[in-house]
């Protein structure tokens, strides 16, 4: 099994906290640099067309990519501890959290958009920065009244054992603090942020402690 990573990546950074919950050590690492344009190298793009981290080489030569579908390859290839309740509303539930960060915060504030942002549209770096408060805003308003108000949310986005939608919960905060986002209006969303990190498959994930680290 092999991962191609980047440590900034916060798709890339799902995965990894996956692979750590599930005690998985991938046999090799190789990290991208976004920012060099390394995912646009031939060779990198013969593996993933898309040109985008993370992807997962098998032993078989599959390679999987998109974060979601990883995370749930793993989470059936290595069904301890799941990463899904087993009841199908709970499961719906999970996937919806996770999902409105993967596919509606996520997305509009990639490095690629920005950089078509700045690079091409020409807009100014001060209205990208507002560009990117008011999507990871709207998203952290939504998800901040939907789990203060679930009984379904406790210690984690759903019950006491983390989950898909805390993995990609926890990345997205990260983004938001590397761009100085205020995050006191969302009580819910930190304090959850804040269990997971006091774990250690979620601490050794995190972009910092990365080799790739810059």
């Amino acid at each position: 099994m092999k991962l191609y990573d980047y440590f900034r990546s916060s798709a890339a950074y799902r995965v990894r906290i996956a692979l750590n919950l599930k005690g998985i050590e991938p046999d090799e690492r190789t990290f991208v640099h976004l920012r060099m344009g390394n995912q646009r190298a031939q060779d990198y793009l013969a593996l993933n067309p898309q040109g985008l981290v993370p992807a997962l080489a098998l032993d078989d030569g599959q390679v999987l990519t998109q974060s979601l579908a990883i995370i749930e390859y793993l989470d059936e290839t290595h069904p301890a501890p799941p990463l899904l309740p087993v009841d199908p509303a709970a499961r719906a539930r999970v996937r919806s959290i996770a999902l409105a960060i993967a596919c509606e915060i996520h997305p509009l504030n990639n490095l690629r958009v920005l950089n078509y942002l700045i690079g091409t549209l020409g807009v100014a770096r001060e209205q990208k920065d507002g560009w990117y408060k008011y999507w990871v805003d709207v998203g952290f308003e939504a998800l901040e009244r939907k789990l203060a108000h679930e009984k379904e949310t406790a210690r984690f986005c759903h019950g006491d054992t983390p989950t898909l939608a805390d993995i990609c919960l926890v990345p997205q905060i990260a983004n938001a603090r590397r761009f100085n986002i205020d995050l006191s209006p969302y009580p819910v969303l930190t304090a959850i942020e804040a269990a997971c990190l006091a774990l250690p498959p979620f601490a050794a994930a995190a972009p910092e402690r990365q080799p790739d680290a810059e």
